[in-house]
This record gives structure tokens, C-alpha cells and sequence, in this order.
């Protein structure tokens, strides 16, 4: 069973902002985090390992999958599919961890829903020119793909006010020490929360057993 005191964590941006890079660094230092592997059907970048940056399914079998119902969200990103499985999530809670999700606005919106508890976090990159040295050096993509990637940019960028924190990604060092501290505070937060309310339940219920005295 899932620890009360764990929550899902997700974390957006528009491409080229460094998002990736927060997520797989706090993953090393924290061991109270775990990663949501997520489902794509796109074809594997060099590098990339079944089961540890993705599980990179086939159109058909990630169209059965979303079927039955299998994933907390997923969307079309980019002529690829993509998508979260509710058992992935499960699984971290379950472990006693947080649960670390890098999705983008489309799937935070539908995780939201699907876990009320989820903690939201934009990243956003310094500046504009910057966010453009980052997508030219991804080599693998035409300019077809990075068109596409600055028109999500663009949409991604407006959905900034449904997130509950936004971080800037100037300094990485920096980035990092802020999204860790919004965790702890959340920790803490939920913590008092829980506090607050197993002291409000007990006060309630002396209360109630001094007036049934008074009326008996």
C-alpha cells in the first residue's frame, strides 16, 4: 500500500528547457524519488534502454493498451504516441517513493485528474535563445520535427499558469536546489495537513463523548 506521505511529481516544460536533465538528477540524489517510465512509439534515440528511458511499444499494441484503459493519460506528441501506466505509478507509491513524471501539458492535465494529489512543476529556460541553442543541438531531429517542437513551445509556454510552482532554469545546480526544496516543503506541508487533522479528529470526538456524558 501506497505511503500517505508520497505523492506524484510532474514535471513539464517546453522542449529544449532542461527538464530531463532536473529529473534525472535529482533521481541519483534522492533515493525517496522513483521514475515513471512512460510508454512511446517512437523509435529509440542512441542511447536510449527498453525499460529505463522508455518502453517503446509498437502503434497497435499501445492503441490496445490505452483501450483497456491501461494508461493515466496519453497523447499524441509530435506524430508519436506517448503515455503513463497506471501500474508504473502504482508501483513507486506503493514502494514508499515519490513518483517523478516527465510529461508534457496535455498529460499533466489528465494526471491531475487521475491523481488529485500530483505536485506540478514548470520549468522554464532562461531565456528564448537559450531554449534555441538546446533544440539546435539536438542532431537527430530534421527541421520538420524542431518546427513542431517550437509550435509546442509555444502552446506549452501558455499553459504555464496551471502549474503550481515554475522554476527557471538558469544555473542547473540552482534549478535543482529549488525543485528539491518544493518537494520538501510539499512533505512537510502534507505532514502537518495530516497532523492537523488527526488532532482536529481527536478533539472532535472527546467532544463528543463529553456532551453524550451531559446528555445521558
Amino acid at each position: 500500500m501506497s505511503s500517505p506521505g508520497c505523492f506524484p511529481i510532474i514535471l513539464s516544460s517546453p522542449s529544449g528547457a532542461g527538464k530531463t536533465t532536473i529529473a534525472k538528477a535529482l533521481l541519483e540524489r534522492r533515493p525517496d524519488i522513483g521514475y515513471s517510465v512512460s510508454c512511446t512509439t517512437r523509435a529509440p534515440r542512441p542511447g536510449e534502454v527498453e525499460g529505463k528511458d522508455y518502453y517503446f511499444l509498437s502503434r497497435a499494441d499501445f492503441i490496445r493498451r490505452m483501450e483497456e484503459g491501461a494508461f493515466a493519460e496519453s497523447a499524441e506528441v509530435h506524430g508519436n504516441l506517448y503515455g503513463t501506466l497506471r501500474s508504473e505509478i502504482q508501483r513507486i507509491l506503493d514502494g514508499g517513493r515519490h513518483v517523478m513524471m516527465d510529461v508534457d501539458i496535455q498529460g499533466a492535465a489528465l494526471l491531475r485528474r487521475s491523481f488529485p494529489s500530483v505536485v506540478t512543476i514548470f520549468i522554464l529556460p532562461p531565456s528564448g535563445e537559450v531554449m534555441l541553442q538546446r533544440l539546435r543541438r539536438r542532431q537527430t531531429e530534421d527541421k520538420a520535427a524542431i518546427v513542431r517542437r517550437l509550435e509546442s513551445a509555444l502552446q506549452e509556454l501558455q499553459a504555464v499558469e496551471d502549474y503550481e510552482y515554475v522554476v527557471v532554469n538558469d544555473v542547473l545546480e540552482d534549478s535543482l536546489r529549488r525543485v528539491a526544496s518544493i518537494i520538501d516543503a510539499e512533505v512537510v506541508s502534507r505532514e502537518r495537513v495530516a497532523g492537523l487533522r488527526e488532532q482536529v479528529a481527536n478533539l472532535i470526538r472527546r467532544l463528543e463523548d463529553e456532551l453524550q456524558n451531559h446528555s445521558g
